[in-house]
């Protein structure tokens, strides 16, 4: 049970010991990353849009240091048009406040943007595609760190570029930008062990984003 509720507990106690942070929401939304939005809202370049509800182009601070990447839109995701809104979602949101980590300041995205059909894999040209408009997307919001959440999400986002297998909890460098891998929430979901190695990974995330944000 102690397991099970590790997120919660940790919550608790950082509602007695929270810090303040600055405020980064920006008074409005630059111009440029509104029209990768949309431009990704047309994209028919893969058969993914065509089965999907909706585009799950990302939320937050579009000003954001730190990014979190998962895989794709699931199927909550996709009827509300907004990123980590399920169970997952819901657990991420209890691991950010453990961490101090306001869901708002924070920056949420997948690498893929359309929902696959009954959750399949993505195929490797769907990934392409959805790379790229990961990869302005990321240029646009000029972040200092980015989570991986997933074997997916960092091989998409390192494996790729760096030509190397990326660790979970391992710091690596991608063009000026930190990333750490560690398991996405649907994981843990599956199997509550897990949940320990991604809290010692989201503790090394809070004290890098605190030297930024203090």
């Amino acid at each position: 049970m102690r397991e099970k509720n590790l997120f919660d507990l940790l919550a608790a106690v950082s509602k007695k010991t929270a810090h303040k942070t600055k405020p980064t929401q920006p008074a409005c939304q630059p111009f440029s990353l509104e029209s990768l939005a949309a431009e990704v809202v047309r994209c028919a370049r893969c058969s993914l849009r065509l089965g999907a509800d909706r585009v799950v182009f990302g939320e937050g601070n579009l000003q954001a240091k730190l990014i979190f990447v998962g895989d794709a839109p699931g199927v909550d995701e996709d009827l509300q048009g907004r990123p980590f809104v399920g169970a997952a979602g819901q657990l991420l949101n209890k691991i950010l406040a453990a961490a101090e980590i306001k869901r708002e300041e924070i920056y949420l995205t997948n690498v893929i943007k359309c929902r696959p059909p009954e959750n399949r894999k993505p195929q490797p040209e769907e990934v392409a595609v959805c790379r790229e408009h990961l990869r302005r997307q990321i240029e646009l919001i000029r972040p200092a760190i980015i989570v991986c959440l997933g074997s997916f999400a960092a091989r998409a986002l390192v494996n790729n570029a760096a030509g190397a297998n990326p660790a979970r909890g391992r710091w690596c460098e991608l063009n000026g930008v930190r990333m750490l891998p560690t398991f996405h929430p649907a994981e843990l979901l599956l199997d509550p062990a897990k949940k320990k190695p991604v809290w010692q990974d989201i503790q090394q995330v809070r004290d890098a984003y605190r030297l930024l944000t203090f």
